[in-house]
């Protein structure tokens, strides 16, 4: 990729994975969006973050649909891999997200991208889920945070879709995220604790730890007003595993780069939001200066992991047979 178009070859090895940078800057224009909320600021930094994630959204699109209609072995290949198998949602959760961005600025581009996103989402769940529990074998070493990504992922749907009426769907997909949030969880858990360490690349995706209870707390908040004793649950989790996580980040950062470090990106984003809502909500101070806070590290991160990703790109190191 470092011509303005990957070759033919680098084409073939677009991975799905390239989604996760989708997924990063949203979630920063999102937070930008609920700091500006908390401080009473225009939006230009969210819109110029909104602008910016609809363009890269776009490239990154279309790259993965030529991928798709040249070298469609290539794309089943990467669904029948036990671990790339978890990131096809990121495509839908990338709708759902672009589409959370739009509500306010495009209201009826922001239902098409919800209906979408939905709707992808709901057949790669049942999809990605239905590959778990059938024919095929996945060993424990196979599992990860990044299985979160198909099922839980599903409390991202609420966000948007209280805000746009569909309150109903908005209540199944909540159900379906919070249960496989739970279940996961403890296989996750048990992953981590009991078997061998994560391989490098995949180590970053320790941070999605942090994802599930930070977007349930704003789905819930969105859908029900309320910020009694369970979201205050999924709040602290959220808070819990960013501390957790925050220890394990000097070593994952000196790790070799990879498209995986853009895990790093929404998790914190996520948390953010969740600070801000809070704040908002409870009048908190406290919560509004954590959501400052973590919005600067925020920064820093996709900061980094911008600069990370265009030097590697330069160096032709994205888009490598693994």
């Amino acid at each position: 990729m470092s011509d303005a178009a990957p070759s033919a070859t680098r084409l073939e090895h677009f991975h799905v994975t390239f989604f996760a940078i989708v997924m990063g800057l949203s979630g920063l224009t999102l937070a930008l969006h609920a700091s500006e909320v908390a401080y009473g600021l225009s939006s230009l930094a969210s819109d110029i973050s909104f602008y910016a994630t609809v363009v890269v959204f776009i490239v990154i699109a279309l790259f993965y649909a030529a991928k798709a209609m040249r070298h469609g072995a290539s794309v089943r290949a990467e669904w029948n891999h036990p671990v790339k198998l978890a990131f096809f949602p990121a495509i839908s959760i990338s709708l759902l997200l672009l589409a959370t961005a739009s509500v306010g600025r495009f209201d009826g581009l922001a239902e098409t991208l919800w209906l979408a996103g939905a709707a992808l989402q709901a057949v790669l769940t049942l999809a990605v889920v239905s590959g778990w529990i059938g024919t095929r074998a996945f060993l424990h070493g196979q599992l990860s945070p990044a299985w979160f990504i198909p099922a839980v992922g599903n409390v991202i749907v609420p966000i948007a879709g209280s805000q746009l009426g569909y309150v109903d769907l908005s209540w199944y997909f909540m159900s379906v995220g919070l249960i496989f949030w739970i279940v996961l969880l403890t296989l996750v858990i048990n992953r981590l604790v009991f078997h061998v360490p994560l391989p490098g690349r995949l180590q970053p995706t320790l941070v999605i730890l942090i994802a599930p209870p930070a977007v349930a707390f704003v789905a819930w908040v969105r859908m029900t007003g309320d910020i009694g004793p369970f979201a205050l649950i999924l709040l602290n989790a959220a808070y819990f595993f960013t501390l957790l996580v925050a220890m394990q980040l000097p070593r994952i950062i000196r790790l070799p780069f990879a498209l995986s470090f853009w895990a790093l990106s929404f998790p914190f984003a996520a948390v953010t939001i969740a600070s801000f809502v809070h704040a908002g909500a409870a009048g908190s101070a406290v919560h509004k200066m954590i959501g400052t806070v973590l919005l600067a590290a925020l920064v820093v991160i996709i900061a980094g992991l911008v600069l990370r990703t265009m030097k590697a790109i330069t160096a032709g190191e994205i888009c490598q047979p693994e």
